[in-house]
């Protein structure tokens, strides 16, 4: 399918923080890659940091023997984890992965990944630098001229850096400029927040769970809306993602739901063909989308979607499996949230189990047990 549609979609794999191969953890990450090898669809995976819990070699090569699997490109950035031996030497040399920072273009949004544990002391000290905070700068501005929106990939939130001139700098640098979706791990937890202007998702723990059962995230831009969703290992296929028009506790000022767009848009992933896709405004009749040919995005235009209240779409596989996804658009005319703390946590949207989210906030950031 084309990756040239206009929309980014890619799985994220919470924190590994794999020790040896037949740990549950190490078990789960390649049931998890063996998942998503089979579906069609994703642009990329992406690891957001501590991928070896102790930093060593041994613990490297379990991570890479998954990734030499997958049929797609994968992205891995750094944690506080991969500092455990004092520098990043076996990360980079055991992942073969490129040097952070660097940035791609994937499906019309750039795509920005961070180191926020190198140019720290090690542990949770979290810092970008100087350089890398000057690069981020540029990326940003030529990304905004270039009107393209931006994905952005760090272990932690801005809030969590060490040095206040930086915890306010990028922060700001976010929140002014093209970043529509800062995706994360180290929570162990999953999180949304929306300050108004940029989502910030964290995906929960493969290695260290403290709620919920194991699963990944998929997440997407669809012309700058961010849409994103938990997917439980345990589930069969298929998956659906609605990504337009955009959740209302997911919108932005600038999503095309505000200008009364009608077209109803999802992403349906699986192993098998898909049988089916439609979609239901309010709790209505059941009317069918379409996919056009090497398309991702199953498509219908419906006269009352600017104004439903909720939009649901439903699909079928093949083999009979069935999914459903449902979002609550943002209302024509409605202001965006207002922040109550750009760069952290302090935005985020509690409870909301249909897309994944407990609230429980149970991990190394609020509320978790010692390390």
């Amino acid at each position: 399918m084309s990756a040239h549609d206009g929309i980014l979609v890619f799985a994220h794999v919470g924190d590994l923080h794999l020790t040896v191969p037949d740990a549950a953890n190490a078990r789960d990450y390649r049931a998890i890659l063996d998942q998503i090898g089979a579906a069609e669809g994703l642009d990329f995976v992406f690891l957001p940091g501590d991928n070896a819990d102790d930093g060593r070699p041994d613990q490297y090569a379990l991570v890479r023997a998954g990734l030499d699997g997958l049929r797609r490109p994968v992205h891995v950035i750094t944690g506080d984890h991969d500092m455990e031996g004092g520098g990043l030497d076996a990360f980079y040399a055991g992942l073969g992965v490129p040097r952070l920072p660097y940035a791609v273009t994937v499906s019309g949004s750039r795509c920005l990944f961070l180191d926020m544990c190198g140019p720290g002391s090690g542990g949770p000290d979290f810092r970008l630098g100087s350089d890398q905070i000057a690069w981020l700068e540029r990326e940003l501005a030529a990304a905004e001229a270039a009107g393209r929106p931006c994905a952005l990939f760090m272990h932690s939130y801005p809030a969590d850096l060490t040095a206040d001139d930086e915890r306010s700098r990028v922060a700001d640098l976010i929140h002014r400029g093209p970043v529509r979706l800062v995706e994360m791990g180290h929570t162990h937890y999953n999180e949304l927040a929306n300050d108004g202007r940029t989502v910030y998702a964290a995906c929960r723990s493969t290695g260290q769970i403290e709620e919920g059962p194991v699963g990944y995230a998929v997440a997407a831009l669809d012309r700058g809306a961010v849409a994103w969703r938990f997917k439980e290992l345990g589930r069969s296929w298929p998956f659906v993602l609605i990504t337009a028009p955009a959740d209302r506790r997911l919108a932005h000022a600038d999503d095309p739901a505000r200008a009364g767009d009608a077209e109803i848009r999802a992403v349906v992933l699986g192993a098998a063909g898909i049988a089916r896709c439609e979609c239901s405004l309010d709790g209505g009749p059941w009317q069918p989308m379409a996919r056009g040919a090497g398309e991702r995005l199953y498509r219908v235009r419906l006269d009352g979607a600017a104004g439903a209240r909720r939009i649901a779409v439903r699909a079928w596989d093949a083999e009979g499996g069935r999914d459903e996804d449902a979002v609550e658009p943002a209302r024509a005319g409605a202001s965006p949230p207002v922040s109550k703390g750009v760069g952290s946590d302090a935005d985020a949207l509690g409870s909301w189990p249909e897309k994944g989210l407990l609230g429980t906030q149970l991990g190394p950031n609020r509320n978790g047990r010692h390390w």
